[in-house]
């Protein structure tokens, strides 16, 4: 039986840029509610939610860990009746392991936004904030650490105003800042808090500071002015109140709205994503974290506040729906998969409809095959509680599933349904991998797979002419954490070559070219042949196939081995042998033998035809540029530009922040190797940076000839 009524589900994650206090944020939330009874810190290696080994040592999260907590609003009384259910995914803040924000939000109903109060929005917060709008996740925003030195909610809240959206609009304001911040002002309540006993888990109402009532006021002005929009009854209530006040100026005392009706039009407008709330607080010191479940409760929607689930029904191809509900066709959405030392294989998913029961069999409509959940587990971060059923809304993991991979459908046999896949990046950079041991050789192999299982945006791949085997992945620290838990977790010794960028070549113009494929040796033949256009498209744009043949100069069955054999023939481009991408193949005539024609014969006058067509369309390489930050103290300016123009840097602004200064730029993947210890030594180790892919752009002429003598 559900325990829960859906209406009170609430899945929802917590994102933001790396140090912004993430995992800070997520182990209060679990203090708070109850569900664990020890505050565990970061900077120890002593968080719940972090529970890698290598995350407790390097201070970051890696993995996006899931929990489940229980929150009744603070403002009502306890009790069982009043608790909300709180699906929670703590997601890492590196660029490197942004395939777990991404897969997160994919399946999550609304999400949290941390910012650092001194640095306000960073190049992260930004990426993140870009999926969150792809996938419309509904969001809070909490402003953190507002007492560090140099924060400053005006300044982070008008970043958030500028870089991410103008609907951002405060219903908080700290009291204090810097080592005087010591609690908050509610503008919907136009109350005063403060958090009181050695956890801050009292909470102490009082009127606004007199000092602070002005300021108050006017920020309650332009919430209320923002919020009454998104309601015409209560904005004609709201300017009716205006006429009557301007008319009986002094006469009489002001009206207000009302603090339930702010609060139920703001949650529209919230879950519409026409506003987003913006909390403050300092999670480290215990102040604001209970009024950030609060929220979530008021403003983040339950699954039955969403529309309900697209897919497509295999055995028609229409688009169906499934409505959040319990009496529905089982669907769910595998959004991760990971290797547990104790179980083995975890599949996570989470269900958009319908009732799962243990020891069921469910179909992967993906791979059309039958799987059986044997176990359901509910899991808290690394630990687990195994659950006879899961209902709808629910996030939970599935045991020793074999053919199921990230973004598969899990759906009822009878009902099948594929629901939208997720869409990762490709990887950027590449390294030579090799076991140190014969003992280690099928030990890595296996390893291998298995974190490519784990990780969609992980790459395994031979080169064929050395026989070596080479990774590819999001950077640096992705890859040095892959290796590094092959070793720990699949106990395999590996030599690691020298990281490489994952070049990638494209064409400049359009051009056609024939191939044809012709064997006689007695017997029966092959017989392919086509007619193929190449055309470059823009960046991003990735490969785009179309079927021109008119007519059925060649028949409907060979029209896919055509496909196939341009797809395998762009793995290897014509100018230094990287992929083909950013181009549109047509096929547009060609001709068969009515014995001698087979697939394959296609497939190989299709490669011939596009390495023509390739060589004559003005081939180029292309390199991954990267979206640079850095932050730097002021003195240090001058050496940190100079050196980024030596790297092919192109800056795009410097702005200051406080004393620092803070330089936007764009620079070639390939020049920044190393480059964390060269800003260490030019500023006495006191300069930062974080970096993120942006695009691929065309080699310099010099480089490119570097790279096909092997310089590179």
């Amino acid at each position: 039986m559900r325990k829960y009524p859906l209406e009170k589900y609430r899945n929802i994650g917590i994102i933001a840029h790396i140090d912004a206090g993430k995992t800070t944020v997520s182990e209060r939330i679990l203090f708070y509610t109850g569900t664990s009874y020890k505050i565990g810190e970061v900077h120890e290696g002593a968080a719940v939610m972090d529970w890698m080994e290598q995350e407790r040592e390097r201070g970051i999260t890696i993995t996006a860990a899931a929990t489940t907590c229980f929150w009744a609003p603070s403002y009502i009384e306890e009790g069982e009746e009043n608790k909300h259910r709180i699906n929670l995914i703590d997601t890492p803040g590196h660029i490197d392991f942004t395939v777990e924000v991404k897969r997160s939000l994919r399946i999550l109903d609304g999400a949290v936004v941390v910012f650092d109060g001194v640095a306000g929005v960073e190049p992260q917060s930004e990426t993140n904030w870009r999926y969150a709008d792809d996938y419309k996740v509904p969001r809070i925003c909490f402003i953190n650490k507002i007492d560090r030195i140099g924060a400053s909610f005006e300044k982070s809240f008008k970043s958030i105003i500028e870089r991410l959206t103008p609907n951002a609009v405060a219903i908080q304001l700290p009291i204090g800042n810097e080592s005087e911040f010591e609690g908050v002002i509610d503008l919907i309540k136009m109350k005063a808090f403060r958090f009181e006993g050695e956890h801050g888990e009292k909470i102490v109402s009082y009127d606004i500071p007199e000092k602070l009532m002005e300021q108050a006021i006017q920020m309650r002005s332009i919430l209320v002015e923002k919020v009454v929009e998104n309601d015409e009854e209560l904005l004609n209530d709201y300017l009716t109140m205006i006429e009557e006040q301007s008319a009986a100026e002094g006469q009489s005392k002001k009206k207000e709205i009302g603090e339930d009706d702010l609060k139920r039009v703001l949650r529209k407008a919230t879950l519409n994503n026409n506003l987003v709330p913006v909390l403050c607080g300092s999670a480290l010191k215990n102040k604001g974290v209970q009024l950030i479940l609060d929220a979530v409760i008021d403003y983040l929607p339950s699954p039955v506040d969403l529309p309900p689930v697209k897919g497509i029904n295999l055995k028609n191809e229409s688009e169906v729906e499934r409505r959040p509900e319990d009496g529905e066709p089982f669907s769910a959405l595998a959004f991760k998969i990971a290797a547990d030392p104790f179980v083995g294989s975890l599949t996570y998913f989470r269900v958009y409809s319908g009732v799962l029961k243990r020891g069921s069999y469910i179909l992967n409509a993906v791979k059309e095959n039958q799987e059986r959940a044997g176990r359901i587990l509910r899991m808290h971060a690394n630990e687990r509680e195994e659950v006879e059923e899961v209902y709808t809304g629910d996030i939970c993991a599935l045991v020793g599933l074999k053919d199921t991979t990230t973004g598969d459908t899990l759906c009822d046999v009878e009902n099948p349904i594929i629901l939208e896949k997720i869409v990762f990046p490709e990887p950027v950079i590449s390294q030579r991998i090799s076991p140190k041991t014969k003992a280690d050789q099928e030990k890595m192999g296996l390893a291998l797979r298995r974190l490519m299982e784990e990780d969609p945006t992980f790459r395994v791949s031979g080169d064929l002419e050395t026989g070596d085997t080479i990774i590819s992945g999001m950077g640096e620290l992705h890859l040095d954490v892959l290796v590094e838990r092959m070793r720990r977790e699949f106990v395999v010794d590996a030599n690691v070559g020298r990281p490489q960028v994952a070049y990638k070549e494209t064409i400049q113009e359009t051009s056609k070219a024939e191939g044809k494929y012709i064997r006689q040796s007695g017997g029966r033949g092959q017989y392919g042949h086509v007619w193929l256009k190449v055309v470059p498209l823009e960046s991003g744009k990735g490969f785009i196939f179309i079927d021109a043949i008119k007519g059925g100069v060649i028949p409907k069955e060979f029209i896919s081995a055509v496909e196939k054999g341009v797809k395998e023939s762009m793995s290897k481009g014509m100018v230094a042998g990287y992929p083909l991408i950013d181009m549109e193949v047509t096929l547009y005539d060609g001709s068969f033998h009515d014995v001698d024609s087979s697939e394959i014969a296609f497939k190989i006058a299709a490669s011939i035809a596009l390495q023509e067509a390739v060589k004559n369309a003005k081939p180029v390489i292309l390199e991954p540029i990267m979206k640079l930050q850095v932050i730097i103290p002021s003195d240090f300016l001058g050496d940190v530009a100079g050196n980024l123009s030596s790297r092919r840097g192109r800056i795009d602004s410097i702005s200051d922040r406080d004393n620092i200064k803070v330089i936007d730029s764009m620079v070639p993947l390939s020049e920044m190797f190393g480059y964390a210890t060269h800003l260490r030594s030019m500023t006495q180790g006191r300069g930062v940076f974080t970096m993120e892919f942006s695009n691929y752009e065309r080699v310099p002429k010099n480089v490119e000839s570097a790279i096909i003598e092997g310089k590179k």
